[in-house]
């Protein structure tokens, strides 16, 4: 470790070639002197501290907290112990990468200086295609120029196996997203077949987005495909971090202040973004002028997260503060302060209508869905006696056999998921889920977050001992 580090701060292109140099004779591939600090000045170009910790905060709680891959997977747990048992865990594991992926990509940078710190724009199109630099291929490099083959083989399909997993859940989240939040917005009536295609359908389009977006990560300024992901993020996660911070610890934030929380801080940051990419930089050691104005060039992506989170959160809670707020009675468990509450919540979008049957002895006088039909799905006398009666009725459909499917539309299914879809619905026809009275889901929902009086201690002292590795971590490379 030691040998690294002192070799690190000398690891500059061997030949003269594959460095450029500014007007003052420097090498623009020389290491900085704060390259082993996580603190640095304010106005440093590359991650200031100020950015570091209040920025990247913002950025953390967006995707820890309300990113939907992240929050699936703690949704899954059996219940609350595990949910923080897994992000207990998880954070454990963040403390790995600055081991297995710095480290080695500082020894990338030793071994091989000419190819990973090169700074002459001609030099690096030989070696990676990019003009900017070539940082971005170290740890590739050091598995296919050190590792032995079959080794070889094995990290570079690990690492092609870790990438499809993170697309197809970014894929899969953002279908689902689409399909739930949007497309049923125009079709109410659409069947689960039409949501499952539009939702494949949609994976596709994003693909094709995804290979034509290449060219502008490219353009972006800089050569590190890191940066360009934290910008983008400064850019896009404030305005929703605000907003659920806002919605999670007070009542008085309601719909329309967080619809036009997201928007405004949407609109900002992608003019921010746009603005942005608009302007080619000129590289390290070119004698052109930067043509982007101060305010791009003088604030940090991560001091713009800040702003732009601030910008977000005036927005929701002035809105809120001219709106009418959202009654008591539907804010049960959606809140911190009201997590623990056994009320019924009413529905946000459709108020609980009177049933045609009131069920009162089961829970208490208040109306269940499961119990009860409501009068606005009877359409006729002949449905009505159908639903009152036991055995059949002559009213009662004679239900006929499917039609068998042709071969292509069979395929074409197939590759969609509907086959399995029908036979999970069918499943579920034949082992219904036993019905609930809206007491009992409420009472349900307060219990799911009860913990183990062991287990539960065990994970938040797990929790005080990582907060403690991590400060240290921080001290260490402060």
């Amino acid at each position: 470790y030691d040998n690294l580090m002192k070799a690190y701060a000398t690891a500059e292109p061997t030949n003269a070639s594959y460095a450029r140099y500014t007007a003052n004779n420097e090498s623009c591939s020389r290491v900085p002197d704060n390259y082993n600090h996580l603190l640095r000045s304010p106005s440093d170009s590359e991650l200031p501290w100020t950015g570091m910790v209040f920025g990247l905060t913002i950025s953390a709680i967006w995707y820890w907290c309300s990113d939907q891959v992240i929050v699936q997977r703690a949704l899954s747990a059996k219940n609350m112990v595990h949910a923080k048992a897994g992000c207990v865990m998880a954070g454990y594991l963040k403390l790995l990468p600055l081991y297995l992926l710095v480290l080695p990509g500082m020894a990338a940078r030793v071994l091989f200086p000419d190819l990973v710190a090169c700074s002459s724009p001609e030099r690096c199109r030989d070696v990676c295609d990019n003009d900017k630099g070539c940082t971005n291929i170290a740890y590739p490099l050091l598995v296919v120029k050190l590792m032995p083959i079959g080794a070889r083989g094995m990290m570079l399909s690990v690492m092609l196996a870790a990438l499809m997993s993170s697309l197809t859940s970014i894929f899969n989240s953002s279908s689902t997203i689409f399909t739930i939040d949007i497309w049923k917005k125009f079709r109410k009536s659409a069947s689960e077949v039409e949501l499952l295609i539009v939702g494949r359908t949609f994976v596709v389009v994003l693909v094709a987005v995804s290979i034509v977006w290449i060219p502008i990560i490219e353009a972006f300024p800089g050569s590190q495909l890191f940066h360009y992901i934290q910008s983008v993020t400064s850019f896009l996660a404030p305005p929703v971090c605000a907003v659920y911070v806002l919605a999670v610890s007070w009542k008085r934030i309601n719909e329309p202040g967080a619809f036009w929380g997201l928007m405004v801080g949407l609109v900002v940051g992608m003019c921010r973004f746009g603005w942005e990419i608009s302007y080619s930089v000129p590289g390290c050691g070119s004698t052109d002028p930067d043509p982007r104005p101060a305010i791009i060039s003088s604030v940090h992506y991560l001091h713009f997260a800040v702003l732009l989170f601030f910008i977000s959160v005036i927005t929701t809670v002035v809105i809120s503060l001219l709106t009418p707020p959202i009654d008591e009675k539907q804010l049960y468990r959606l809140t911190y302060s009201t997590r623990n509450s056994t009320e019924i919540r009413e529905d946000l979008e459709k108020p609980r209508k009177k049933s045609v049957y009131e069920i009162t002895a089961v829970s208490g006088g208040v109306e269940n869905k499961a119990f009860s039909k409501s009068s606005d799905n009877l359409t006729s006398p002949n449905e009505i006696a159908m639903t009152t009666r036991g055995p059949a009725s002559p009213h009662q459909a004679v239900p006929t056999p499917p039609k068998e499917m042709s071969g292509i539309k069979r395929a074409f299914f197939c590759i969609c998921g509907v086959t399995s879809t029908h036979e999970r619905a069918e499943a579920d026809e034949a082992n219904p889920m036993p019905a609930m009275s809206p007491a009992e889901e409420a009472h349900q929902a307060a219990e799911s977050l009860q913990e183990h009086p062991v287990w539960g201690k065990v994970c938040n002292v797990n929790a005080i001992v990582l907060m403690v590795v991590v400060a240290f971590v921080w001290g260490f490379y402060a």
